[in-house]
């Protein structure tokens, strides 16, 4: 059984922790079909990534974005074919 959950927040400013915002608690119950994608409060798609990568730097076409919070929409592929799917939000602190 996989406990997924989320960080509320993380701070991308050059130190060595929370650098990069990802799903917690993934396993290899979920394939590398999943897609995690973040958006801003207006709802434009800023990036789209696999739970296997690093996660999101806080940045869109490699710029910087500012403090704010940001929602995401996770659809999470078991290897029998079944989704499950997760949305919530999260901040960014600079």
């Amino acid at each position: 059984v996989a406990v997924l959950g989320f960080p509320k927040y993380f701070t991308p400013n050059g130190d060595p922790y929370n650098q990069y915002w990802n799903l917690k608690g993934r396993n290899t119950e979920y394939s590398h079909n999943s897609k995690i994608h973040i958006f801003d409060r207006y709802g434009k798609l800023l990036y789209s990534f696999g739970p296997w990568t690093e996660g999101w730097d806080g940045t869109f076409k490699g710029n910087p974005l500012m403090a704010s919070d940001y929602w995401f929409v996770a659809e999470l592929v078991k290897a029998d074919g079944s989704v499950r799917h997760m949305q919530g939000h999260f901040s960014l602190v600079r």
